[in-house]
């Protein structure tokens, strides 16, 4: 009996072990996964927000980001190719913020496939944006491109990709 228990005591100590190992070292997919929830937290916005609040995660989006940042983007009549330092994507997410008088950010279905060197990775994922006024979400597939700088995940390019319907 005393085995059974010492053999169950173990267990679960290495159990214990395994979880917080997996809760201080979390895996690169985990990471991005965070990132990624965190951007959308950020970006997401409703008309109640004080402006203050607004400005603040405006400001904290830009944190995302690798220092230049190469975007291609295409969304139903404009298309846009340009790289993008900090000060741009904090000025681009304080515009989309006047413009709109909310919207709710969304990842729904993110795949993430890490390169064997640990350093990049990319994150195939579905832009899910409901803008407050508009009867329609717009959904969109898009690709992320994260590079390991100075120990954090970094967003280093964004594309959109384009869905073939038959």
């Amino acid at each position: 009996m005393k085995l059974i228990i010492r053999i169950l005591l173990i267990a679960a100590l290495a159990a214990l072990g395994f979880w917080l190992w997996t809760v201080f070292f979390p895996g690169p997919e985990r990471i991005i996964r965070k990132q990624l929830a965190g951007l959308a937290a950020d970006i997401s916005f409703s008309q109640s927000q004080s402006d203050l609040v607004k400005i603040a995660h405006a400001q904290s989006v830009a944190g995302f980001f690798a220092d230049n940042v190469v975007m291609n983007i295409t969304i139903p009549g404009h298309d846009m190719q340009t790289t993008m330092g900090h000060d741009e994507i904090t000025q681009a997410v304080l515009t989309s913020r006047q413009a709109a008088t909310g919207i709710d950010l969304k990842f729904p279905d993110v795949n993430i496939t890490v390169a064997p060197d640990k350093n990049s990775a990319t994150a195939d994922v579905t832009v899910d944006a409901t803008v407050s006024g508009e009867r329609n979400a717009v959904l969109q597939e898009m690709k992320f491109t994260f590079e390991k700088t100075d120990g954090k995940w970094l967003i280093d390019q964004v594309e959109t990709v384009q869905v073939i319907t038959p």
